[in-house]
């Protein structure tokens, strides 16, 4: 069985610090990019969970849901993953996401 903490660390992470952060930041684009990568992530989750079907797109739930959104995209995708190349690519795309994002 595949380790995902890494993972499941990296998402926790970065809504920890979404969640803390002050509204104005979250208004200049954190909450923007926490969306995009939850997207990202429930995307690639899709693809593993059922291949060949369409992905369906997680809805924009504002900027204060931003950090659970990040976090359900993450556990579903830890759940999917079949081996540590996905594991390192998702981890990095949170990583670089959060970066971005300045939290």
């Amino acid at each position: 069985m595949l380790d995902t903490t890494p993972l499941t660390k990296a998402v926790e992470l970065f809504a920890d610090r979404l969640r803390a952060a002050p509204q104005s930041r979250l208004q200049r684009g954190a909450a923007a990019e926490a969306l995009a990568v939850a997207r990202e992530l429930a995307r690639r989750a899709q693809e593993l969970e059922e291949p060949g079907s369409e992905p369906r797109e997680m809805p924009d739930a504002g900027m204060f849901a931003a950090a659970d959104q990040i976090t359900v995209a993450g556990h579903d995708l830890a759940l999917a993953l079949q081996d540590e190349d996905q594991l390192a690519e998702a981890v990095e795309l949170v990583e670089e996401a959060r970066k971005r994002a300045g939290v």
